[in-house]
């Protein structure tokens, strides 16, 4: 069990590290902040992410070295339709000894800390539920056994949203399993201007591990611990609320452009990424502008939009920006 000493120790590396985990990320990806906490928050907390994005926007550079700055074995899997479950889950092989042959298990990809799976919607739905059984367990089952998976372990997944001819979309059921569904968008000019310089020389700098998956571990434990007053639980709570469409909802624009609202997982997820972030800024409560800052990534995969809304132009980003307009933090 943790010494309260430990605690504070924890709360003060995250305090201290902050700054220096942006600088060592800069090294090799430039702009993209928002991404960047976002990425750091659901790591601290424990959670899988979606990152949704065009290519060339440096999403597998990001992972990779988010990987090498928490010091984690990362492993990229490149989804396609001809990948089998046991692809990335690993499989039996026949093995033959001096004495007698035996089936031994050799682990896939999958057995890493950190996992790319890139473009996950190019793979059949068999393959994509093998890959978010493991999320959701943290194990796989070969011939009857379970194997455990390295902890600590995330799963990264992205998804291209151009080009959707021969894709597998993701089941709204398996979307809520990602704590996160983060947009990688394009950079701004002066970002763009300096990304070119930077890799189109010889001069790189390596990115120096600030942890081990151990203080992740640690990490995780004293996340849950982080107090949150009742308040703010309840604004998570309305705000998942809002965006469900029904007779009890007073909301018109969610009864008119939503088919389906996010449930109880979005609820979770907003506090208990608030509670990383709190952390992450130096503080020991959740406030409501970290539910804020987080409703965007959490629910953007959890609200479905219906036709109509897609005929006005209405994005479902724009739909979270009207719901946190309308749910008041003091319920009233």
């Amino acid at each position: 069990m943790q010494t309260y000493e430990s605690e504070r120790e924890a709360v003060e590396q995250l305090k201290e590290a902050r700054q220096r985990m942006g600088a060592e990320l800069a090294k090799v990806v430039i702009g993209q902040e928002e991404v960047i906490e976002q990425l750091i928050v659901a790591v601290l907390a424990g959670g899988h992410c979606l990152l949704t994005g065009a290519p060339g926007l440096a999403k597998t550079l990001l992972i990779k070295s988010l990987s090498q700055l928490f010091h984690l074995k990362f492993q990229r899997i490149q989804f396609t339709p001809d990948l089998m479950p046991a692809d990335i889950t690993g499989t039996e092989i026949l093995q033959q000894t001096d004495h007698e042959r035996t089936m031994t298990f050799v682990r896939g990809p999958i057995f890493a800390n950190m996992i790319l799976a890139d473009e996950i919607n190019r793979t059949p739905p068999k393959t994509q539920a093998a890959l978010l059984e493991a999320m959701q367990e943290h194990h796989v089952t070969a011939a009857g056994i379970s194997h455990a998976l390295s902890e600590p372990f995330f799963v990264f997944a992205t998804q291209n949203p151009i080009e959707m001819e021969g894709t597998y979309p993701l089941p709204e059921a398996q979307l809520d399993r990602f704590m996160f569904n983060i947009w990688v968008g394009y950079l701004s000019e002066d970002d763009e201007v300096a990304a070119v310089r930077q890799t189109t020389t010889t001069d790189t700098e390596p990115i120096e591990p600030l942890f081990a998956g151990d203080d992740l571990v640690r990490f995780h434990s004293v996340v849950r611990r982080v107090p949150i007053a009742e308040d703010v639980v309840r604004y998570a709570v309305r705000i998942a609320a809002a965006s469900r469409p029904g007779p009890d909802n007073p909301l018109d624009f969610v009864n008119e452009w939503v088919t389906w609202g996010a449930g109880l997982r979005a609820s979770q997820y907003m506090v208990l990424g608030g509670k990383a972030r709190a952390l992450l800024y130096g503080r020991a409560h959740v406030t409501f502008e970290d539910i804020r800052a987080l409703a965007h990534p959490v629910l953007r995969h959890r609200v479905l939009i219906n036709y109509r809304a897609e005929a006005e132009g209405v994005t479902t980003d724009n739909l979270i920006d009207r719901l946190l307009k309308s749910v008041k933090e003091s319920g009233k």
